[in-house]
């Protein structure tokens, strides 16, 4: 389940590190936001991450729990492959 998280750490890393650049060259506060969002994101996976691994009483034994935590990552791992395209592009 959580190797997920590893792309969605990898592609937050890509992505906020473009807009730290374009956030250098052109000093918008829209880039600005993004690199906001980009280091909130990649913190909340980190950590999510972290407690995977450390503490797996997290996610719960329950099935249920461990499927929707699933369906959470696979959706943010959707709207961030988006957006990381998006930015690339």
């Amino acid at each position: 389940m959580e190797p997920i998280g590893d792309v969605n750490i990898l592609l937050l890393g890509l992505l906020t590190t473009v807009w730290v650049r374009n956030y250098r060259k052109f000093r918008t506060s829209l880039l600005a936001g993004l690199v906001a969002f980009g280091a909130v994101m990649l913190a909340e996976n980190v950590v999510a991450l972290y407690f995977f691994f450390s503490m797996k009483m997290l996610y719960s034994g329950d099935p249920t729990v461990q499927q929707a935590v699933l369906v959470l990552r696979i959706l943010q791992f959707v709207a961030v492959a988006f957006l990381t395209w998006v930015t690339v592009k």
